[in-house]
């Protein structure tokens, strides 16, 4: 079987649609949808792939907008995610218009590869990354038990072949006090934004005696009604990360002491609850090596990994599954930053579609190498499944 030519067949694919993914991509970008509330890009990206061939499920795992898409059978079963949700006020500031049309993009350029090798390509359309982690519910669901291998392409400012990403998890609080004159007759308050001031004093000391790379940050959603209101109610929203799940499980209880004892010192009773865990990123570094000669093939140098942690990412909860990359293409320089106005008009730029095509096609290229060449499929479970 030649393998070249079957990438080149590809490649040429993702030329020939060239247009059409560049315009899906801005079109989706221009229209920028919130977790889980993402109709417009999951019809969009469904109707792509119905019209070039592909058995589509809409609404899986309970979810409206999640999807699933495929073409060909057997085995090796290779599934590209897609990520199409936006951020408050920021639109598309972390590129998830790029990461989906990719996906989509290489999956129809595989076909005749798929034709002519075997097995299958599966795209899944996992809504709400950003503030949901729609990938934790689809894999609680068994979004991915068929799955042989999972890649992902994110749009970054360099390009690397993987990333490291911290294990994450959401805590919702509330204050409730009492209302009162705050002028008039304040010994008769109890003050719930105080607390959740008291709470973030607390964080902020914490932050002092914490591991380099774990972080803890979150906002106000709710502080009170008026100045002259002894403040009744208050509510936030925190994350709290870490590099494994055992700090993690630490940390969280460090955090919560911080949120009970500015309740005992104020009197406002506190209610709180856990939101989605966002396993830490567990990369297949065999399935790494294959992308990163595919992408070098393209031009682009990646490195090997980022030798910090980036974020959090509900792939991580994917990759606990199956083999998993989730390896960065660069559409902007250094200064413009992933959750900035500068990198969500990078993801509309003329760089961000030369990444979406580079990621399109380095994506079909590593699906072309696991279809064909049974033994590198071998190695990537084999490193998968090997005892730590």
């Amino acid at each position: 079987m030649d393998i070249e030519k079957l990438k080149a067949m590809a490649i040429g694919e993702v030329d020939a649609h060239r247009e059409e993914l560049i315009e899906l991509s801005l079109r989706i970008h221009h229209n920028p949808e919130l977790g889980f509330k993402e109709v417009k890009a999951s019809g969009w990206l469904t109707e792509y792939l119905e019209r070039n061939g592909f058995k589509v499920e809409k609404g899986i795992c309970q979810l409206a907008t999640a999807f699933r898409g495929s073409y060909g059978s057997g085995k090796p079963t290779i599934a590209l995610l897609a990520e199409y949700d936006a951020l408050p006020k920021l639109g598309h500031a972390c590129g998830h218009n790029i990461i989906a049309t990719a996906a989509v993009g290489a999956a129809v350029a595989l076909r005749g590869a798929i034709d002519e090798a075997g097995g299958r390509v599966i795209v899944i359309g996992t809504p709400a990354e950003e503030l949901y982690g729609g990938k934790v519910v689809m894999a609680e669901r068994g979004a991915f038990e068929d799955i042989d291998a999972a890649m992902i392409v994110h749009p970054s400012v360099a390009d690397m072949a993987s990333i490291q990403a911290l294990a994450c998890i959401g805590l919702e609080v509330e204050f409730t006090g009492k209302a009162a004159h705050a002028a008039a007759f304040p010994q008769e308050g109890v003050n719930a934004l105080e607390a959740m001031i008291q709470a973030f004093s607390g964080i902020n000391s914490l932050r002092q005696h914490i591991r380099e790379r774990a972080r803890i940050h979150g906002i106000i959603t709710q502080g009170g009604e008026a100045p002259n209101i002894v403040p009744a109610y208050s509510a936030g929203s925190f994350l709290v990360r870490a590099e494994d799940e055992a700090y993690l499980d630490e940390l969280k209880e460090k955090v919560l002491n911080c949120f009970k004892a500015a309740s005992l010192a104020t009197g406002a009773r506190l209610e709180y609850k856990w939101t989605a865990y966002y396993a830490p990123l567990k990369t297949s570094f065999a399935l790494a090596e294959v992308f990163t000669r595919n992408m070098e093939a393209l031009g682009r140098n990646l490195g090997t990994t980022l030798e910090r942690a980036l974020g959090s990412s509900d792939v991580g909860n994917v990759s606990a599954l199956v083999p998993t990359i989730h390896p960065m293409v660069a559409i902007a320089p250094p200064e413009a930053v992933p959750h900035s106005p500068e990198f969500a008009a990078a993801a509309a730029s003329a760089e961000g579609s030369r990444g979406l095509l580079d990621g399109a096609k380095a994506l079909a290229m590593t699906v072309v190498d696991l279809i064909a060449q049974p033994g590198i499929m071998d190695r990537i479970k084999e490193e998968f499944f090997r005892p730590k």
